[in-house]
C-alpha cells in the first residue's frame, strides 16, 4: 500500500482516498510577479512525479494548481514598472506555463486564479462573519479571529500565546488580536479593487486558496501540497478558514517539499540568490533538473551546484545507455543472459513500486532502474538481439516515463568539435590496442569533463554528448 508522509501528523500514513480511485489534489502555485526560478520548478516537478505515480497506480487525479494573480508583490512590482498589475501577472502566467511545458510537467486539470474566483471568496468571507469567525474592522478590512479556532496552530505546531510575543499591530490595522489575519483588505489608492459588502478592496492571500479549493474540489480534498515555507502562515491559515467555514476536515494529507538551496541558503527572489528557469534551460537539458530532484528525498532540502548537476547528467547518460539498440552483428545472447534479463525486468518493476509506495521514494526507484540498465547493457554486450532487449527496454521506458523523464538524445555540439572528438576517440582506441591504459583513461576522463560520454564494447568505442 502507498504510504504518504503527512505534515499534519508528522508520520507516514496509509493512503486512502475520499472517493474510490479518485485523488483530489491541490498544490499552491506561484505568485506571478517576476521570473520563475528553479526553486519553483523543483516544487512543480515534485508534485508532477507524485501525480504521475498515482496515475500509474490506477488513480484518477484531479490536479489543481492556482496562480496568485492579485497580491502586494504584484502591485508593488507593477507600480515600480509603471504597468497594469493584471497585465504584469498575465505575462508571467504565460511564461510559467511555457516553463512547465519545457520541464515536461503535466498540465493541471484546472489553473484557477484569485481574480476569477471573487464571488466565491466574498461568499466564504461572509460565511465566516456570520459564524463569528471573522469580523469587519472600521478601516474596511475583514479579519479572521484566530482565538475562536481551538485548533489553530495544529499544522505548524505553534501556539497562539507563543506567536503573540513576536507579533505587532500596524498603525492602520484594527485587529482584536495581534495574530488575527486579513481575509479582505480595504482598497488603497492605485491598487486594483473589487466591490464588496465591506467596501472596495481585495482578498487576503490565504483566503484565495481556500475559496479556490472549495470552488473546484469541494469541501474536502485528499492532498494539499506546496513548499515547506508555506506551512506557516499560509497553510495554517487555510486550514483555519476552511474548517471553520465547513465544519469538516479540509485535507487528509499535507505534503510539503523541501527548499532548493544555493550555497547553503534557500533560493528566493528576496535574497537575490536565484537561478531562473530560463537561465537553467540555456545551459542544461530539462531532464537534468528533474534528475537532480529525483536523486533526493522530496521532503529534504536540495542543494544546487555544478557538481550536483554533473552527477545528474551522468545519471541521465547512464539511463540512456540502457535504451541503445542491439548491435548490428547481434546473433542472440546465451540462455542464462536472456533469463537474467527477463528476471531483472520483472524485479525492477517490483522494486520500483515498493520504493515509490514508500512516500514517493524516487531515489530508491532510480536505484532499481540503474540495475536494470546494467543488466540490459551486459546482455547487449553478450550479443542480445533487439527482440531479446525490447521487453526490458520497454520496462525502462515505462518507469522512467512515470518519473517524467523523456531521455531524448542530447543535442550534439555540431561543427568541427565533433570531428576533433571523433579523432580523439580514434587515437584513444590505438592507445588501448597498445595497452597505454593510463593515457587512454586520461582522454576518456577529460572528454567526460567536457560533456562527452565514451562507451567501450566488444563492437568498438562509441561516443555521444
Amino acid at each position: 500500500m502507498l504510504r504518504v508522509y503527512n505534515t499534519l501528523s508528522h508520520k507516514k500514513e496509509d493512503f486512502q482516498t475520499l472517493e474510490p480511485n479518485v485523488v483530489k489534489m491541490y498544490v499552491c502555485g506561484p505568485t506571478v510577479y517576476s521570473d520563475a526560478h528553479i526553486g519553483h520548478a523543483m516544487s512543480a516537478i515534485v508534485f508532477d512525479v507524485a501525480r504521475r505515480y498515482l496515475e500509474y497506480r490506477g488513480y484518477q487525479v484531479r490536479f489543481v494548481m492556482n496562480f496568485t494573480d492579485v497580491d502586494d508583490k504584484i502591485i508593488n512590482r507593477a507600480n515600480k514598472l509603471g504597468v497594469d498589475p493584471q497585465a504584469l501577472a498575465e505575462s508571467y502566467i504565460v511564461a510559467f506555463r511555457k516553463h512547465l511545458e519545457d520541464l515536461n510537467v503535466l498540465p493541471a486539470t484546472v489553473n484557477p486564479r484569485a481574480t476569477q474566483t471573487m464571488d466565491k471568496i466574498q461568499s466564504m468571507i461572509q460565511g465566516l462573519i456570520e459564524k463569528g469567525f471573522a469580523y469587519p474592522a472600521r478601516n474596511g478590512d475583514v479579519y479572521f479571529r484566530v482565538t475562536h479556532d481551538p485548533n489553530y496552530g495544529k499544522l505548524s505546531g505553534r501556539k497562539i500565546e507563543d506567536m503573540q510575543a513576536g507579533s505587532r499591530i500596524e498603525v492602520e490595522e484594527e485587529k482584536e488580536h495581534p495574530m488575527d489575519f486579513a481575509v479582505w483588505k480595504a482598497a488603497k489608492p492605485g491598487e486594483p479593487a473589487w466591490d464588496s459588502p465591506w467596501g472596495k478592496g481585495r482578498p487576503g492571500w490565504h483566503i484565495e486558496c481556500s475559496a479556490m479549493n472549495l470552488a473546484i474540489l469541494g469541501e474536502q480534498i485528499d492532498i494539499h501540497g506546496g513548499g515547506n515555507d508555506l506551512v506557516f502562515p499560509h497553510h495554517e491559515n487555510e486550514i483555519a478558514q476552511t474548517e471553520c467555514f465547513t465544519g469538516k476536515q479540509f485535507a487528509r494529507y499535507w505534503m510539503h517539499n523541501g527548499m532548493l538551496q544555493l550555497q547553503g541558503e534557500k533560493m528566493s527572489k528576496s535574497l537575490g540568490n536565484l537561478v531562473t528557469i530560463d537561465d537553467f534551460l540555456s545551459r542544461h537539458e530539462a531532464d537534468a533538473l528533474r534528475m537532480m530532484v529525483l536523486n533526493g528525498s522530496y521532503r529534504a532540502p536540495l542543494s544546487y551546484s555544478d557538481g550536483i548537476m554533473d552527477a545528474a547528467e551522468r545519471g541521465l547518460d547512464r539511463l540512456r545507455s540502457g535504451l541503445k539498440p542491439a548491435s548490428t552483428s547481434a546473433s542472440g545472447a546465451p540462455t542464462d543472459v536472456r533469463l537474467a534479463l527477463d528476471k531483472q525486468a520483472e524485479a525492477t518493476q517490483q522494486t520500483f513500486i515498493e520504493a515509490m509506495d514508500d512516500d514517493f521514494n524516487s531515489s530508491g526507484g532510480l536505484a532499481g532502474l540503474f540495475e536494470l540498465v546494467r543488466t540490459v547493457n551486459t546482455a547487449r554486450d553478450a550479443g542480445a538481439s533487439s527482440a531479446e532487449l525490447n521487453p526490458a527496454q520497454d520496462t525502462l521506458r515505462t518507469l522512467t516515463g512515470v518519473l517524467g523523464l523523456r531521455l531524448g538524445e542530447k543535442k550534439a555540439s555540431g561543427g568541427d568539435a565533433d570531428k576533433f572528438i571523433s579523432l580523439l576517440v580514434e587515437v584513444r582506441t590505438e592507445m588501448r590496442k597498445q595497452k597505454l591504459w593510463g593515457m587512454s583513461d586520461l582522454v576518456r576522463d577529460r572528454l567526460k569533463e567536457l560533456g562527452v560520454s565514451i562507451e567501450d564494447s566488444k563492437d568498438g568505442t562509441t561516443w555521444h554528448w
